[in-house]
């Protein structure tokens, strides 16, 4: 028979594993009421949980500091975000992120893991700039690190948590439907990556929910840059062009801008573009305006430590394979506008 967990005391008693936590580490004073002490008591009586002696000895002897590897984030103009995320949710608990970066170098990455585990960190986020199936460096146990931004190659091996890219792409077909439009293409990113194959199929999503076919020949799969854009912008609006086109990213979506330009298409009048990523120093200064769907970097930074320190704080090992996706909020801005024919 399973051995009961602070996870498992936590949902029977409605209350956080944390909460669970200040009950049997003596913190629960000034912290909890006696009625929500009384409770996750209760709780734990019924299942039968004793807390973990070893798992508590070596709670105490905790550093206060979270190990953070990434492959190129730290030089990454994109995704510093997830940095501050992650640094604003570990100070708000009492700890400090110290971040290393392996440059996408196995070698770097083994040398970097090693001076973390000297280092005694309580724990480990490991995280990428782009959405990938990713081999997790030797060293970073599952019960004491989070993905953030990947996910291991070996379905169910750690945690992650990920962009939901299948709706986020739903969301960019949504947004244009509401709009009235109707004959909507996609310029997507390279088939065979995972957010460019998620992106589309909510693209495909959001049509079938309106009894809408995805389109023959209005679906194109090219790149990420912003001479592919143009290049398939060129393709999809020469001759009978849809009214919308959902975009890869803001780059390809730059490069789409600068077709319509080129054909005397007009955004938002006769054209309507949504973007992906909601790229800094680019989505906003274009003309007009982009309108985008945003990836949650800061919260997936924010989340990944937060997970972390739920697990250093209960004393019990992250549950394997736990994927928490989040949401990709569209950002409105000046290139979508209703169809004007």
């Amino acid at each position: 028979m399973k051995r009961p967990t602070a996870r498992d005391v936590a949902e029977r008693a409605g209350v956080s594993r944390a909460a669970v936590s200040f009950v049997f580490s003596g913190r629960a004073e000034g912290n909890l009421s006696a009625r929500t002490q009384q409770r996750i008591k209760e709780a734990a009586d019924a299942l039968g949980y004793r807390p973990d002696e070893v798992a508590r000895s070596l709670r105490g002897r905790r550093t206060g500091v979270i190990g953070m590897l990434s492959d190129s984030i730290a030089t990454s103009p994109f995704a510093g975000r997830m940095i501050l995320g992650a640094m604003e949710a570990a100070r708000a608990r009492g700890h400090q992120i110290l971040l290393m970066e392996s440059g996408r170098d196995s070698a770097a990455a083994k040398e970097a893991v090693a001076e973390l585990r000297a280092r005694r960190v309580d724990g480990f986020v490991h995280a990428s700039m782009e959405l990938t199936a990713t081999d997790v460096p030797e060293g970073l146990e599952p019960g004491r690190t989070v993905l953030a931004n990947c996910l291991p190659r070996n379905a169910g091996t750690y945690a992650a948590v990920v962009a939901d890219e299948r709706a986020g792409g739903r969301s960019a077909v949504d947004l244009l439907l509401a709009a009235g439009h109707r004959d909507i293409a996609l310029i997507g990113g390279p088939a065979g990556n995972i957010a460019a194959d998620d992106r589309t199929h909510g693209f495909a999503d959001g049509l079938r929910e309106q009894g809408l076919a995805v389109p023959e020949g209005r679906v194109l799969r090219v790149g990420w840059q912003i001479d592919e854009g143009y290049a398939a912008g060129l393709r999809v609006l020469e001759s009978d062009p849809p009214t919308a086109v959902v975009c890869a990213n803001d780059r390809v979506a730059t490069g789409v801008l600068l077709a319509a330009a080129r054909l005397g298409l007009s955004v938002p009048r006769d054209l309507s573009v949504v973007g992906y990523d909601d790229q800094d120093e680019m989505a906003a200064h274009l003309v007009p305006a982009l309108t985008t769907v945003a990836l949650p970097h800061h919260a997936m930074g924010a989340t990944a430590v937060n997970t972390l320190l739920d697990a250093v704080d209960s004393g019990e090992p992250i549950a394997s394979g736990e994927v928490s996706r989040l949401n990709c909020p569209v950002v409105e801005r000046s290139s979508v506008a209703a169809p004007v024919r």
